[in-house]
């Protein structure tokens, strides 16, 4: 789901907690190494985000935080902040291009650019952090 998440709201924010659970702790983060990826330069984006961000002529950055059931995508347009929250299980995340992650919920999408080792790991924590909390599959018992 995307937000405007640019004021503070109970509502919002207790949506975005049943959503992708709430913050890690300050200890968790830690042990993670952090949860919060580098600044990353958006390539495409679906209709309705590429329609927010040619609204000014900043640059189209985003960044992505990790949580206990989910992401959440956040990005800037005009003055207002954005969020595009992914729980764990509509997360679809690929490699497609040399240097590019394409992060998919439903018919949200955002193609990133992953040009340095910073951001590579960054997906790479994501994806072991996302195969280690994932529900047991049926396939599996």
């Amino acid at each position: 789901m995307l937000l405007n998440v640019s004021y503070s709201d109970k509502k919002i924010t207790k949506k975005i907690d049943v959503e992708v659970g709430k913050p890690f702790p300050l200890k968790e983060r830690w042990k993670m190494g952090g949860i919060g990826s580098p600044k990353l330069k958006i390539v495409e984006a679906s209709m309705e985000i590429r329609n927010l961000l040619i609204l000014d002529n900043n640059a189209d950055n985003c960044n992505v935080e990790m949580r206990p059931k989910g992401i959440i995508v956040g990005f800037r347009s005009l003055l207002e902040s954005y969020a595009l929250i992914i729980p764990y299980y509509k997360l679809t995340l690929y490699k497609g291009n040399l240097a590019v992650y394409s992060i998919y919920r439903d018919n949200y999408f955002i193609k990133v650019e992953a040009d340095t080792k910073a951001v590579q790991k960054f997906f790479r924590k994501l994806l072991d952090y996302k195969a280690d909390n994932a529900p047991t599959n049926i396939e599996d018992l």
